[in-house]
């Protein structure tokens, strides 16, 4: 049983923790609902790319081609990734940037992978689902915007935590989940706030977990390649990127990579001076054929000039884990049930989120006197569930 003191002080941590990141936890499960269904979306409005029904059978083009097919509608820019669309082999998207710096001016192309034939140049930053992922991700700010979003989840965690232990001591007279409903709307809101909060505690505390480890993404790889890439370059320390001229083939360089890591399939490639790889690589990110591996990623480090594989360093742990949140934050690893799932529970987080902070504003704060009354009188009309603010109902039972 916590004491007194205890109690205030657990109580002022959640009031605030939640107060303070409520508004910008309603704009992420705004924003992450249609994000969910980001597929699905872009189906229904036409923003997909889908490559034309072909025979079985139909030769692939070289990489070296999809490349250039590409390369010739921005002849100014320089290519920085490639990968396979997530459900077609057969759709190639490439990323030309000015420079093989990272970006956000950037143009993304999408290319046949069997005859070349360009099938979208359609603008990446602009649409209904752009600015929804852009709010989600950064709120339009870059990296300062992730760090500062990733304190809000932080704050989120705390809210939860701290939710959990109050919900006993605050609830000890109701039975667990009782909704007093021959109450007043406000007792009734309190009541169906701690449940939904109750309810979706494992669920929020997951996303709000791996929304955080998500904001550090630019952090982490900037250590990887301080920490473990620079270790593996030092024999190339002071030399320029590889210029493209001289640069051997890249289907040899796929080839090669994918017979060095037998039993994967490519993820993506980043290309010589850009983020995810040295100025003298090639680097191959290749993935697992089942559920868990084909979120894990190899890398495979081949020699932009000689298109031999130079190295595959193992993936650090923090990198591993990352890779591993990123589709459990968005509900992606059991396809549509799995979505439904997500959809429906950050519905309820939402209405956790916007009823504590009804409550809150509907009465003011008054944490102090309610805890102190919760814990002499018995008073359990205190909203304590994770993402509410304390807020002290109008009667006790």
């Amino acid at each position: 049983m916590l004491s007194p003191t205890a109690l205030r002080r657990w109580s002022w941590t959640h009031k605030w923790s939640s107060l303070v990141c409520t508004v910008f936890m309603l704009l992420l499960c705004l924003t992450g609902l249609p994000l969910i269904f980001h597929h699905e979306i872009g189906h229904l409005l036409g923003t997909e790319v889908e490559a034309p029904a072909m025979p079985a059978n139909t030769p692939r083009a070289s990489l070296d081609q999809v490349l250039a097919a590409a390369h010739a509608l921005h002849p100014e820019r320089v290519v920085q990734f490639a990968s396979h669309a997530e459900d077609d082999d057969n759709v190639w998207f490439v990323t030309l940037t000015p420079t093989p710096a990272p970006t956000e001016d950037f143009k993304s192309i999408a290319v046949d992978a069997r005859t070349t034939a360009v099938l979208s140049r359609r603008p990446v930053d602009e649409g209904f689902m752009y600015v929804m992922f852009r709010l989600h991700v950064d709120l339009f700010a870059g990296l300062p915007g992730k760090l500062f979003l990733g304190f809000m989840g932080l704050l989120l965690l705390v809210a939860i935590v701290t939710g959990l232990v109050l919900y006993a001591p605050f609830m000890r007279k109701l039975a667990f989940g009782e909704v007093r409903r021959d109450r007043s709307t406000r007792v009734k809101w309190l009541d169906l706030h701690n449940l939904l909060g109750i309810v979706t505690l494992v669920w929020a505390f997951v996303v709000g977990g791996t929304g955080m480890i998500n904001t550090w993404a630019d952090l982490m790889i900037k250590y990887w390649q301080y920490d473990q890439l620079s270790v593996l370059l030092k024999p190339y320390e002071g030399q320029p990127t590889v210029p493209v001229a001289e640069r051997g083939p890249l289907q040899k360089a796929l080839e090669a990579a994918q017979a060095h890591a037998p039993g994967t399939k490519l993820s993506f490639i980043a290309f010589p001076g850009t983020a995810f790889s040295s100025p003298h690589h090639n680097t191959f990110f290749l993935k697992g054929n089942e559920p868990l591996t084909s979120r894990l990623l190899q890398p495979v480090m081949v020699d932009a000039r000689t298109a031999q594989v130079t190295a595959a360093p193992q993936l650090p742990w923090y990198l591993t884990a990352l890779l591993v949140s990123q589709p459990l934050h968005f509900g992606d690893y059991g396809g549509m049930p799995m979505k439904i799932i997500w959809a429906l529970l950050d519905l309820a987080t939402l209405i956790v989120l916007g009823s504590g902070l009804y409550l809150w504003l509907r009465r003011g704060v008054q944490g102090g006197s309610a805890v102190s009354n919760a814990n002499n009188t018995g008073n359990t009309d205190v909203a304590t569930a994770p993402g509410g603010a304390m807020a002290r109902s109008e009667a006790t039972p």
